[in-house]
Parts: C-alpha cells; structure tokens; sequence
C-alpha cells in the first residue's frame, strides 16, 4: 500500500520524499533499501525477471525517514517533519487511501496550487449517512469541482453536516501548517489532528477544497483494503487476464 502511495507521489512529480515511520516499522524501511542478500541469491540462481522487480523497489526513490515516537495524531505526524521540510509547500500522503485516477489525485492538487498558492484538501463526495466516518467541509463553490474551505467539522451526524464533502488522505500544504499545528491544543485523547491545524490556518491563510477525478479505496478497513486488492488485481497486464478468469 504505501508503496503505491510512493508511486502515485513519484507520478505526481514530487521526487523528496519523507516517510513518517514509527516503532515495529522498519519493514518499511526495509522495504525500500537494498537487500543485497536476495539479489545476490536471485542473481546466483539466474532468476533475472524476479531480481529486476527487487532492484526496481530499491532504485525506485530516495527517501528520508523520521519517527513519530508516540502516535499523538496525524497533526502530531506532520509536525515532526517541521525541520526536514523548512520553509516549503509539501504535500501530505496517506497510503491507506488508495485513489486509482488517470491523472494522479495529487498531480490534480498541486496544479491547484500552481493557480492559488494556497492549501489544498482533496475531497469526495459520500452519503449524508456516511458523514459521521469523515472530516466534512463547509464551502464555496469557486470553480469546476473548487471550493473555498470555510470551516471544516469533524465526523458529524447527517443532520448537521455542512455538507456531503468528505476530506480524503491527500493535501498540498503551505509551511503556514506548522504554526498553526503548534498553536493546536491536544484533543480529549491527547492527540494534535491535522484537520484542527487546517482549521487555525483559516485564520490567516485561504484554503481550498478539490474534488479530485479517480476512484478511492479504503485499504484500512477490511472490505476497502479487499476492494483495492481485486480491482488493482484486474488492472494489471501480467496478471489481470488469469486472476479474472
């Protein structure tokens, strides 16, 4: 999963890349470096096609990696990537969405701030009955699926959503973020959450809205993570023909 969320970032054309890792994680870390015990293995044994995708893991990006000592919160994770971003606009990626779109959903965010300059959330629209699953913004039609976020509510009950605009795990953010974040108190389970910092952003700074073109997947609920298995499972050359049969 993460490692699509590596390559929907790559196609987007961002290349620095940060993963926020935390204790019992290293596999990732893992994941992306060399492994020269398997390739040698592969090579030994003429397996050429299967060391190929190995090396191609490993070429595929370079990454820096910080922990999140405690799990304080999505806001607590992007904070601590306050000294490896500086003073620029970064994007934020949870791989647990998993967004199949012809043009990549964060390709589509940051064309909107290449127009705006300003933060952009991607969002979906759900049922009225589903609202109480999301972060839901209230908003401003501003052009063709744009919006101008004016409030964002957290999780609310279909009666008194202020709209059926669900924010998903993708975001262009301005460094403006991590001031906010750091004037955001802890919530009730001591956790700093990203859409609280958004939400004091508001005060000095214009956010936007996206209604990103694709389909989403929630790999981190059960039935979501087997939706995004079959349906990617089919899209593929080398394998889609045989495991549809």
């Amino acid at each position: 999963i993460i490692q699509y969320g590596v390559e929907e970032t790559l196609a987007s054309g961002v290349e620095n890349i940060i993963i926020v890792t935390g204790r019992g994680k290293s596999a990732i870390e893992d994941h992306f470096d060399v492994s020269f015990e398997l390739e040698n293995l592969l090579q030994s044994r003429g397996k050429t096609q299967e060391l190929e995708v190995v090396r191609a893991v490993s070429e595929l990006i370079h990454v820096s990696y910080i922990r999140q000592k405690e799990a304080l919160g999505l806001g607590h994770a992007v904070l601590v990537t306050k000294e490896l971003v500086a003073e620029e606009p970064f994007a934020v990626v949870l791989a647990d969405d998993v967004i199949v779109s012809e043009r990549p959903c964060l390709r589509q965010l940051l064309d909107v701030y290449d127009q705006t300059g300003g933060s952009v959330l991607a969002v979906m629209e759900v049922p009225k009955e589903e609202t109480a699953r999301y972060g839901v913004i209230a908003a401003e039609q501003v052009g063709e699926r744009l919006y101008r976020v004016r409030d964002m509510v957290e999780k609310p009950a279909a009666e008194t959503a202020p709209s059926n605009l669900a924010i998903i795990g993708r975001y262009v953010l301005t460094p403006g973020i991590f001031g906010a974040l750091g004037d955001t108190p802890p919530g009730r389970l001591g956790e700093i959450q990203l859409t609280d910092g958004i939400r004091g952003l508001l005060a000095t700074e214009t956010v936007y809205a996206y209604r990103f073109e694709g389909q989403r997947y929630d790999a981190g609920d059960k039935l979501g993570f087997l939706k995004a298995t079959v349906e990617l499972a089919l899209r593929r050359e080398d394998l889609g023909e045989a495991f549809r049969a």
